[in-house]
């Protein structure tokens, strides 16, 4: 059973959008469930970054979101706040309100 050739390339450019912007870089499972799985929850993770970017008001694309949340995991500092133009003067400073692992 051969695919209509417009088909084809709609995949194809799935798989695209999936490469630039779900940033997954290998598939952790083999089977065909773990694949959908892991797919569906890179989706579902894209869609309520672009959610929270479009609740705030924000200028920005959910890859930036993405990078600037992994980037400030292990800090305390709100989402919001995390996410405004002010708190990026705090990390090139270097002011963070980080966790410590140790009080030396």
């Amino acid at each position: 059973m051969l695919l209509d050739p417009q088909w084809v390339w709609k995949i194809e450019l799935f798989f695209k959008w999936i490469k630039q912007n779900l940033r997954i870089k290998a598939f952790y499972g083999t089977s065909a469930n773990a694949v959908k799985t892991q797919v569906w929850i890179a989706v579902c993770v894209y869609v309520l970054v672009a959610i929270v970017a479009k609740a705030q008001g924000m200028g920005r694309n959910p890859s930036e979101i993405l990078q600037i949340l992994g980037i400030m995991l292990f800090e305390k500092v709100p989402m919001n706040q995390a996410l405004t133009t002010e708190y990026e003067n705090v990390l090139e400073t270097g002011e963070r309100n980080q966790l410590s692992l140790f009080d030396f």
